[in-house]
């Protein structure tokens, strides 16, 4: 399973927001350079997080970008489920899906709905809180 661009961005812009929510709306711009991303990129995963309302928006001047809740609030999960479109690692899990004809003999369909399951259990584990926290910064990693 791979979280695409999208989803990595996702999660970094609302880290972003939820450290600097002391501020009122953070503009577009701020956001893109302080996590170097292409402001055209950016701007289209920001209006899906709106369009979902992750996020609230307001344009113009003094206008940006901010949290909607408490980073408390927020998974990890639910953010990437939103940016990804669904974390499902296989097509015919999707909600919606037409009902495979080789579901009832598959016997690979157990291992993706327990992957399914892990991965979405863990995710939504881990809160936009828990992310900002310094003492998670993952720099300290060992073998």
């Amino acid at each position: 399973m791979m979280v695409s661009t999208r989803g990595r961005y996702a999660l970094r812009i609302m880290a972003d927001l939820a450290e600097h929510r002391g501020q009122d709306y953070v503009p577009l711009k701020t956001l893109a350079q302080r996590q170097e991303i292409s402001e055209k990129y950016l701007e289209s995963i920001l209006k899906t997080l709106v369009s979902h309302r992750l996020l609230a928006g307001v344009r113009g001047p003094g206008g940006g970008y901010r949290l909607t809740r408490e980073p408390e609030k927020y998974t990890a999960g639910e953010i990437l489920r939103v940016a990804e479109g669904g974390l499902t690692p296989v097509a015919c899990l999707e909600d919606g899906a037409e009902p495979c004809p080789r579901a009832a003999i598959c016997r690979t369909v157990g291992l993706w709905r327990g992957l399914r399951d892990v991965v979405n259990r863990y995710l939504d584990s881990v809160t936009l809180a828990d992310l900002i926290r310094e003492d998670l910064g993952g720099d300290d990693y060992v073998i």
